[in-house]
C-alpha cells in the first residue's frame, strides 16, 4: 500500500509540475507582423497570382481579427457584415485570445498555400519559444480554440467558388486585334479569367463599381484618342527619367517576371501588389506602436479591401478584354520597342495597381488618418530601396502612374482605375463597422 501511495503521489506531483506556469502568452504585435511576413514569403515562393494572393491574405486576417475582437469589447465581429459569414464559435473556459488568434491565422494561411512545410516549420519554432513558462494545458486549450475557429473560417472560405473556378475553361484567344494577346517573353496564358465568379466579401456583386468604358479602339486614325493614348505610352517609355524608372521598378510587384539569357529562361520571384500593401500595413502599425488588436484590425480591413478590389478589377479586365500597349506598339509603331517592365499576363483595362492601391489607401486612411507620412521599406527585402510618402493616397497615386512609366497601361486604365478603387474603398469603409461606436467614441 505504501509503495502504491508514493507512486501515486509522485505521479500527481509530476502532472502538477507539467501543468504549472503562468496563464498568459507573450505575443507582441511584432510576432503578428512576423507571422504575416512568413505568409508573404510563402506566397512569393509558391508564385501565387495577385488575385489568388489577395484571397490568401484575407481569410487568415479575418480569422485573427475575429478572435481578437471577441476578446475586446471595443471591437465588433464581422459576422453579418461579410457575405455569408456567421459568428465564430465561443471558447469554452479561459483561453489566450492572442494565441488563439495567432493559431487561427497560421492554420487558415497554411491551408491556402502550397508549401505547408514552410509554415509548419515557422510555427514549430515560434511555439517552442511561446510555450516557455506557460501553463501547458492553458496553451494547448488556446491553440485548440484557434483550430476550432480556423475550421469555421475555412468552411466559409470553401463556399466562395474558388474551388469551382479551378475547373472552369481557360481563356480563349481570338483573332480580333482589339482583344488581349499573350505577350513576350513567355507568352503566358491569361491569369484568372473567372475571378469575377469569386464571392465578394463586401461588394454586392463584382459589377458594382464597373468603370467607364475604355477609349474606343482605333489604330487607323493617328488623330484618334486611342492612337494618342498608345503613343503616350511609347513616348513616355522612350524618355523616362531616373526617378520614373525607380518608381516603376518600386511598384512592379509582378510575380511572373521571366528572365531570358541566351537559351535559358528562368523566373524571378517577386511580391504581389497586394502583398506590397500588406507590407505598408506593417509599416503604419509599427510607426504608430499599434498593439496586436489594432494591427489585426488594419490587416483585416486592408486585406478585405484588396480582395474585393481584385474581384472588381478582374471583372472589368475580362469584359473589356483590351489589348496591351506592347502588342500594338510592336505592330504599328516600333517592332523593337520594349516596355521598362514586363507585361503581366492578363488584359489591360483597368489597371490592377490603380484599383487595388486606391482601395487599400482609402481603407488605411480610415484607420491611420489622411496626412500619415511614412517611409515604405517593403521592397528592401526584394532588392529595392525605400520611398517616402506624404499619405496613403500619395502612395496609391504613385503606384497607379507607375504603370504608365512601366509601359504596360494606357492613361484611362490608370485614371479610371483610381476612380474605381476609391469608390470601392469608400463603400467598404462606410459599410463595415469594426468598432463599437459607444465605446470607441470615448477614446
Amino acid at each position: 500500500m505504501k509503495k502504491t501511495f508514493w507512486i501515486g503521489l509522485i505521479c500527481l506531483v509530476f502532472l502538477a509540475s507539467c501543468d504549472s506556469g503562468k496563464k498568459e502568452v507573450a505575443i507582441s504585435a511584432d510576432t503578428y507582423h512576423d507571422t504575416m511576413q512568413q505568409l508573404t514569403d510563402v506566397i512569393v515562393h509558391d508564385i501565387f497570382s495577385p488575385p489568388v494572393a489577395s484571397r490568401i491574405y484575407a481569410y487568415p486576417s479575418i480569422a485573427g481579427y475575429e478572435i481578437m475582437a471577441l476578446g475586446n469589447s471595443e471591437y465588433r465581429s464581422l459576422a453579418g457584415q461579410l457575405t455569408d459569414f456567421e459568428a465564430i464559435p465561443q471558447p469554452e473556459g479561459e483561453v489566450s485570445m492572442e494565441l488563439a488568434a495567432l493559431e487561427a491565422f497560421i492554420k487558415v494561411g497554411t491551408a491556402l498555400i502550397f508549401s505547408e512545410d514552410k509554415m509548419d516549420a515557422y510555427k514549430e519554432e515560434l511555439y517552442t519559444t511561446l510555450k516557455e513558462g506557460v501553463n501547458s494545458s492553458f496553451f494547448d486549450k488556446s491553440v485548440a480554440y484557434g483550430d476550432e475557429v480556423a475550421a469555421h473560417i475555412l468552411a466559409w472560405a470553401g463556399k466562395d467558388n474558388y474551388a469551382q473556378t479551378r475547373t472552369f475553361p481557360k481563356f480563349t484567344i481570338t483573332e480580333d486585334e482589339t482583344r488581349w494577346q499573350p505577350t513576350p517573353p513567355s507568352y503566358m496564358e491569361a491569369i484568372e479569367p473567372s475571378w469575377n465568379q469569386i464571392r465578394p466579401f463586401v461588394l454586392d456583386s463584382a459589377q458594382q463599381f464597373a468603370p467607364d468604358l475604355p477609349t474606343q479602339y482605333n489604330m487607323k486614325d493617328k488623330n484618334s484618342l486611342f492612337y494618342k493614348e498608345v503613343m503616350e505610352v511609347y513616348e513616355v517609355g522612350n524618355s523616362l527619367t531616373d526617378e520614373q524608372k525607380e518608381i516603376a521598378s518600386f511598384w512592379d510587384c509582378n510575380p511572373y517576371v521571366v528572365n531570358v539569357t541566351g537559351h535559358v529562361m528562368y523566373a524571378s520571384k517577386k511580391i504581389t501588389p497586394g502583398g506590397h500593401w500588406i507590407g505598408i500595413v506593417k509599416v503604419a502599425s509599427q510607426q504608430t506602436n499599434s498593439g496586436v488588436m489594432k494591427s489585426a484590425e488594419a490587416y483585416a480591413l486592408t486585406s478585405i479591401a484588396l480582395a474585393d478590389a481584385f474581384i472588381s478589377c478582374w471583372d472589368e479586365k475580362y469584359r473589356s478584354n483590351l489589348i496591351r500597349p506592347e502588342t500594338l506598339i510592336n505592330k504599328y509603331v516600333d517592332e523593337e520597342w520594349l516596355p521598362l517592365l514586363q507585361t503581366p499576363p492578363f488584359p489591360e483595362y483597368t489597371s490592377g495597381h490603380s484599383v487595388i492601391s486606391s482601395a487599400a489607401a482609402i481603407a488605411m486612411t480610415s484607420l491611420f488618418g489622411e496626412d500619415f507620412a511614412f517611409d515604405d521599406d517593403t521592397e528592401v527585402k526584394y532588392g529595392l530601396g525605400v520611398r517616402s510618402f506624404k499619405s496613403f493616397i500619395h502612395a496609391s497615386e504613385e503606384a497607379a502612374v507607375s504603370r504608365l512609366y512601366g509601359g504596360i497601361h494606357y492613361r484611362p486604365a490608370i485614371d479610371n482605375g483610381v476612380t474605381q478603387g476609391r469608390a470601392l474603398g469608400g463603400f467598404l469603409v462606410g459599410k463595415l463597422q469594426l468598432k463599437n461606436e459607444a465605446l470607441s467614441s470615448k477614446e
